[in-house]
Order: C-alpha cells, then structure tokens, then sequence
C-alpha cells in the first residue's frame, strides 16, 4: 500500500480505542436497535465520492457508479505504528432482509489479504458477485453493507460510510424505481441524528440542480451535522464566474454550515494511475496557484479532509455517547420487560402451568396493591400522566364516588322545591305551586280519612316520584367504575403477560368471570333500588322524626317573624292580645293545604333519610363489596391448579411467533448489554480525552455554549482559519 506523502496527525492510542469499540459494535450489530455515530459520504452519481474514499484510504476503488454505489459500503481506516504492517480485511454485513441461509453465505465471505496494485476494486466485484447485485442476477441494489477494514501507518482513525450515489433517469442499467430504493437507504442514513453528512458537490455541475445539497439542507435544518466538499475545482474555467461561486461557497458564505466546507482535488482520467505521492503533489500544487492558493490549509487537500474528518468523528462520538448510553439502557429495560412477559420456553404442560401460576400470583398482587392504594410497582407509572392515574383504581374508585355523592344531593331529586322557583331552571317549582299539585293529588286518593286528615300513602307517592333520577345515577356511575375496573385489569394483564397470552386469558378466563361480576353488581344496584321504588317507605332512623320537626319549627319561626314585624310596623306599642292575633292571622286556616304541607315535610324528612342509605349502600355493598373485592380472584393460582390440562395448553401455549420473539429479545438484549458493558469503559476515555483537551487549549474563558456547540465550533471555518498558521509550524498534541 503506498503511503500518504503527509503524516497523519492526532493518531493517539485513546483515539484509536475510541473508533475501535464504536466499529466493534456496529459490527455486532447494534445499530440495529441504537443509532451510532459515523460519518455518511452522499452525493449524486459521478460526483466524485469514489475519488475521496481513494484519496483518504489511500486505495484504488471503483470509480464507475454501477460498481461499489450498488450497497452501501463501511471504510474503517486504524493508524498504526510506523513500522507496523499494512493490513487488509474485507467481509460482507447481511442485510435485515436476507433469509438466516443467505445471511450464512454472506458472512463466509472474508478476505484480508491486500490486492495487487491496491486495487479494492477487485475485492468490490466478488462482494458484487456473492450478493448477487447486478442485471445478470436480477438485483440491482441490495441492503448488504461491504466492510472494508485498512490500518496502516498511513492511515487516519477514521469510519465513513459511502452510500450509493443519487440519481433520477434510469439507464440500461439502473431504473427509475432504482432511484427511489437509492434516495430511500440515503435517507435512512442522513435522517440519523447521530450522522455527520459529508455531502459532495461535483464543480463539474451546477451547486443548485445537485439533489444531495437540497437533502442535507431538509434534513438538517440548522446545518448542525453537514459539512460540504467540493471535489473537481480543476475543471472550473480559472477566473470565471462559476470558479468564483464556489470559493465563496467553500468559504462558507453562501450555503452555511457548522463545520463548514472543504475542497479536494481528483484524479482525472489522464492521472488515473498516478500513485498516491503524485496525486498528492499534484492537488498541493493545484492549490497554491489562483484564488485557491489565499485558503486555509485545512480546508483544501486530501490530507486536510483526512485529519478534519478524523476530528470530526471523534468529537461526536464524545459527544453524543451519554445520549447512546441511555438510549441502550431504555431499549434494555423495554427488553427486559417484554422478555419477562414472554416468560421462559413453555412447550411442555408442567412449564406451561408452571408459566400460569407465576402470572396468576402476579396479577393478583398487583390487582390488591391497585385496591389498597399502595401504588410502589412501576406498573403504576407517574400519576400525573392519564394512564398513571387510570390504573390507579383505589383512586379513581374513591374520586368516582365523591363525584356520585355530589351528584345525587345536587341532581338527585326529579324536582327541587324552594320557596321561589327561578324561570331558568327547569327542575325548580315554588312551594306554593308544589302544595297545589299536592293537594290535587290527595283529593285524586281520598280514602276513608277524616277532613283534614291525609291518606299516609301519599308521602310514598310523592318520593317515588322525587326519586326517579336515581336510578339513571347509579346505573351510570355503575358502568363508569367497571369501566375503570377493566382497564385496570386490561393493563395489569398487558404488563405480566404477552400479548397473545393476555388475549387467550381474556377470552377463556377474565372475560366470563368479569361479566359475572358485572351481572352481581347490577342485581345489588337492583335490590339497593327496590326498597325506594316499589315498597312503602319504611325506616326506623330517628332522623326522620327529627328532620320533620326541623322543618316544622323552621316554619312556624317564620310564621311568628313575620306577624311580629307587621304588628310593631302598625302600632308601635302593641299588647300581648295584639301580638297573638297578628301571629294567628299568618297561620294557615285551609286545612287540605296543612295537610298537604304535613305530607311534604314527612316525604321530604324521608328523602334526606333515604338519599344517605342509597349513597352508602351503592358504595359499600354494590361497589366495594360486590365488585372491588373480588377482583383479586379473578385469576389465582388456585384457580390455575382447578384448571383442565387443555385449558392450560390452550390459554399458555407457545406459537411460533412468540418462540421467535423470545430469540430476537435474547439476542437484543446480549448485543445491548455488551454494547452497554463497552460504552461504559468508553465514556472513561470521554471524560480522560476531554480533558486532555481542554488542558491543550490557551487559559481562554470558558464559553456559554454546550459541550457539542464548542466540539462542532473547532472545526468551524473561522477556527480551521485560526489554527492554520499554528499547524504548519508545530505539531498537533496527541489526545
């Protein structure tokens, strides 16, 4: 492999460490399930990208886009000692489409030794061959991804993904649903938060008609994650518009980026077999000459784009690694989880009913805590979130309840008597109106009673129709507590059980013995009614009597107020005999209307009675009794032993797609977990290289921004600029 004519820089053991145990775990597989950082090389076909992965590798790779741009292809670059070996491993990544057989056959291919000339691009046709991508085999694009691993005393720490290059006009070879599957993988790749996107701009085109700038510009809104190259400055006329348009460009004064842009120059045809030193020699002297020559050294050349990129990489794995770390540890808890559901293999009837006990003991315990009010398992979840509060049943049981309380004293009678009636409420009438409806009723029911006198059958007429609303009450708050009841049950089986499980148990179990219940609670709502509807009101709570004479003393009170004031309003200094005949005159003499005021003070002294019964006894003995208690032993493991063997097998029977569930969440959970393990050692060499970072720095003022703003502002053009001069005199400090 011929080397590089610039030594690589900043090529420590940290940060070698660094990109090793990322590329370690991407090869694992666990970007599957996490997002990693990386670098992702888009760009529109025969924009040159094949020339950057050879100017950075160093390598010779297809330079026709019907070769490599077919999958997407992993560069893996390890600087290593100056006189350590050159080394070379190319294998395949199966795609998550391939069967478990082509995945098999995928993984065999291996090679590591290094080809002739360099020349990649013969490992590239065989990985084309083994995955069979091309017109001959039918496939033209396939998800497999090559790895293609380099170290070498040359090369830079550095993993780029080369993705296949945008296109719109099929051809002989590619069609136009072709470029859709393209746009779609490069999307895929872009839309991750954690991918820087190198997008390439050819010179050779128009900056604005390249699909490549629009995307990056929609995905990443701000410019935060891109950082633009512009590859063929070569074949702009010198001093033309178009030349001056892309200096302006790579000086990050038109399109804006973070990181800014940067420029390289390729191999032409004519130069296509150059080595890498004359390829180099020959982009220097390209850009010392012309407006080229008054930019920044690290942003132009091929060696400036391989220690840019480098730092680029490094900085974001630092900094989006607490991020990974936590987005591994949710998938592992959400994992685990769901594998606790699954439970262990149960192919067997003893592992089966063994399976229902251990659920059955679960749910009844959760249930009870539900019940009790003692909310300590994270089933639960947070109060303040609606499903939080909803398997709270204890709560929303006793809220419920409160709220049927309120709304049987408010709305509980059919008609609300008062002394005035307001024209606005139509459940109002004044008590004057409500004794002559009265007493048309009691003419209507005469019986062998004595003038004056009432038929006592009367007071139950009128509370049976004082009443009425109340079944319309208990009946809806009934059906909202079982409501509640349900999900509470629903949930508490969602988070024990699988489900498919869950929803055998509810079909052969839960919903049976849940419709039971249900029908217990409406026969006690039932018999809690009858009393009220259907027989004479009958209580011996002293209350009553009470109640009657509070009415009657409130009254006469009233009847004595008023006589009192109208007489000491007439005469002043009234006598006794006076005060009496005043107070007399105030009283009723029309003795249907005494009897009809008596019969509604005893309904209504016996409404008040009768309004606490119904309340305490809808809660105490319709809903706790009836319904709250026995939810517990819905499902008990007494109730699994009593169980038939095929009602067994038949609710915890193992499907295939539960068996292949149980191996994906195995096998997630041991990548998650070693990915954990590794990051973990990982973030001790954040926090060591960060450090050593700072150390590096001048005694400068600490700044505002957030540890990821400082890390994308070191590669800034204004700081590129900056460090310029400083580069070319020293050597960078290792990290």
């Amino acid at each position: 492999m011929t080397g590089h004519a610039t030594a690589m820089p900043l090529q420590s053991k940290d940060h070698k460490s660094l990109m090793d145990i990322i590329d370690t775990l991407r090869s694992k597989g666990i970007n599957r399930y996490v997002n990693l950082p990386q670098i992702v090389v888009c760009g529109d076909q025969s924009s040159g990208k094949s020339s950057v992965l050879e100017a950075i590798s160093g390598m010779s790779f297809p330079t026709k886009d019907s070769l490599c741009t077919r999958f997407a292809t992993e560069l893996i670059l390890r600087h290593t000692g100056e006189h350590a070996e050159e080394k070379c491993r190319v294998s395949i990544s199966p795609g998550e489409d391939r069967s478990a057989q082509e995945k098999a056959h995928l993984e065999q291919f291996q090679y590591s030794e290094i080809p002739d000339n360099d020349n990649i691009g013969i490992l590239v046709d065989e990985a084309k061959k083994v995955m069979g991508v091309g017109i001959d085999h039918g496939r033209t694009f396939c998800r497999d991804v090559l790895r293609i691993e380099l170290s070498g005393p040359t090369q830079p720490h550095l993993t780029i993904v080369d993705l296949p290059g945008l296109f719109r006009a099929g051809n002989k070879e590619q069609s136009a649903e072709d470029a859709a599957i393209v746009q779609s993988l490069v999307l895929s790749y872009m839309k991750n938060h954690r991918s820087i996107i190198l997008a390439v701009v050819s010179a050779q085109s128009n900056f604005a008609l390249q699909e490549v700038t629009q995307l990056a510009r929609e995905i990443d809104h701000g410019g935060l994650r891109t950082l633009g190259l512009i590859t063929k400055p070569d074949t702009l006329d010198v001093g033309s518009a178009s030349e001056r348009d892309y200096f302006e460009l790579v000086q990050n004064r038109d399109v804006k980026f973070r990181l800014g842009w940067h420029v390289m120059r390729n191999r032409d045809f004519k130069s296509r077999n150059t080595t890498n030193e004359e390829r180099d020699r020959a982009e220097a002297e390209f850009f010392d000459q012309g407006v080229w020559a008054g930019l920044p050294r690290p942003q132009k050349g091929a060696s400036g784009l391989r220690t840019r990129l480098s730092e680029v990489l490094k900085d974001q794995i630092l900094d989006q690694l607490p991020d990974v770390l936590d987005e591994i540890q949710r998938g592992l808890d959400e994992s685990s989880d769901r594998l606790e559901k699954l439970g262990a293999a149960r192919g067997t009837l003893a592992e089966q009913r063994k399976y229902l006990l251990s659920a059955s003991h679960q749910f009844s315990n959760l249930i009870a805590e539900a019940i009790d009010g003692v909310y300590q398992d994270k089933f639960f979840g947070n109060a303040r979130e609606e499903d939080g509060y909803r398997k709270r049943l204890r709560a929303v049981v006793q809220n419920t309840l409160i709220d049927f309380s309120h709304y049987m004293r408010v709305n509980g009678p059919a008609r609300r008597i008062v002394e005035h009636a307001s024209r606005n409420d139509q459940t109002q009438v004044s008590r004057a109106e409500y004794l002559v409806e009265v007493k048309n009723l009691m003419r209507r029911t005469r019986g062998c009673e004595l003038p004056g006198t009432y038929n006592p059958l009367i007071i139950g007429e009128l509370f049976y129709e004082q009443c009425t609303p109340w079944r319309r009450w208990l009946e809806s708050f009934s059906s909202k507590i079982f409501e509640a009841v349900e999900f509470t049950v629903n949930a508490a089986l969602a988070y024990i059980v699988d489900e498919d499980t869950k929803a055998r148990l509810w079909r052969e179990l839960i919903n049976d013995a849940l419709g039971q219940l249900n029908g217990e609670l409406q026969n006690k709502v039932e018999e809690i009614l009858r009393p009220h509807e259907n027989v004479h009101p009958i209580t011996y709570n002293h209350y009553l009597t009470e109640n009657v004479q509070k009415i009657r003393i409130g009254r006469i009170r009233e009847n004595i107020t008023k006589g009192l004031k109208a007489v000491n309003v007439r005469l002043g200094y009234p006598t006794i005999d006076q005060y009496v005949d005043e107070i007399i005159k105030n009283t009723e003499v029309d003795m249907e209307t005494v009897a009809s005021s008596d019969a509604v003070d005893w309904m209504e002294a016996y409404y008040k009675v009768a309004l606490k019964e119904v309340v305490d006894n809808f809660s105490k003995i319709a809903i706790e009794a009836s319904l709250i208690s026995k939810l517990p032993r819905l499902f008990t493991p007494e109730l699994v032993f009593e169980l038939d063997d095929d009602v067994v097998s038949q609710i915890a029977g193992e499907s295939w797609e539960i068996a292949d569930e149980r191996k994906f969440l195995t096998e997630k959970i041991e990548i998650l977990s070693s990915g954990m393990t590794e990051l973990q050692r990982l973030s001790k060499h954040r926090r060591r290289i960060t450090k050593d970072t700072q150390d590096n720095k001048d005694d400068a003022p600490l700044s505002s921004l957030s540890d990821s703003r400082r890390a994308w502002d070191r590669h800034s053009p204004e700081m590129l600029e900056e460090k310029s001069s400083e580069e070319e005199k020293k050597q960078p400090v290792n990290l």
